[in-house]
């Protein structure tokens, strides 16, 4: 498919969040203005900020019992706020693999909403200029995820792609390094020699890890070195890791580092 006709299918998709819960993360949508917000429901003190922030945005504000909100909420603790938005807009995965300075997330199999949301969190937190994931056998972005993002997914654009392992060979071909995080990996993530350089962090699902062939096509594979009694940290931690660790070794710079073959 041509580059336009993927822009044209990514244009029909969505990637979700038109539900958005936590005063974080409600309070990030309206400041955001990246789409638009149709109602905010509020229940409780200390919510002046997020009502003002909902008038000048143009949404309808309806001030409720605590009854009537937790019935309308998805998740278990909304926080006195819930709003309704326009999806999250997908973004074509070539513009994101197009930037000479990408540190991109991609996750391969997490299924948790609450796990991507919190690599979310991380990623946008330490810099990163993307997220991807895959529209089947992944976990969408529902209000759970973008609870847990505390309004990350707000500003860090999400690419939707029909499996990581294409991923990693568009990522290749646009001369971005793809590393995948994985227990046996050959080398230390404190010893990633590509960081400087456009990348691609891949991350396996809890438990089953990365998938096979996202693993025979990864360039490296990058191990965090446990001195503990644990074998392995969660998702989210693994990403924070990584996210950080590359923008630690970049210091905010590209420094012209090999590209892969």
């Amino acid at each position: 498919m041509s580059k336009a006709g993927r822009r044209a299918g990514a244009a029909k998709e969505e990637v979700g969040g038109t539900q958005v819960e936590g005063r974080r993360a409600v309070t990030e949508l309206l400041r955001a203005g990246r789409r638009r917000v149709r109602e905010v429901w509020l229940s409780g003190e200390g919510l002046a900020d997020v009502e003002r922030l909902a008038g000048t945005a143009g949404a309808a504000v309806h001030h409720v019992d605590r009854d009537e909100l937790a019935a309308r909420a998805r998740t278990e603790a909304p926080q006195g706020v819930v709003a309704t938005a326009d999806p999250i807009p997908p973004v074509d995965l070539d513009l994101l693999l197009a930037d000479r300075a990408a540190l991109i997330v991609a996750l391969d199999g997490v299924t948790d909403p609450r796990n991507l949301g919190a690599v979310a969190r991380a990623a946008e937190g330490a810099g990163a200029t993307g997220l991807v994931t895959a529209r089947h056998r992944s976990s969408r972005v529902t209000p759970a995820a973008v609870k847990a993002a505390a309004g990350a997914l707000e500003h860090l654009p999400v690419a939707l792609v029909g499996g990581i392992p294409n991923a990693l060979d568009r990522a290749r071909r646009a001369n971005v390094w793809t590393v995948g995080l994985d227990a046996d990996g050959d080398t230390s993530l404190f010893d990633l020699a590509v960081a400087d350089s456009a990348v691609m962090i891949v991350l396996g699902s809890e438990g089953r890890g990365l998938s096979r062939l996202a693993r025979a096509r990864c360039d490296v594979l990058a191990r965090i070195p446990m001195r503990g009694q644990v074998e392995s940290l969660n998702v989210a931690a693994a990403a924070t890791l990584a996210c950080y660790e590359v923008a630690r070794r970049r210091g905010g710079t590209l420094n012209g580092a090999d590209t892969p073959g």
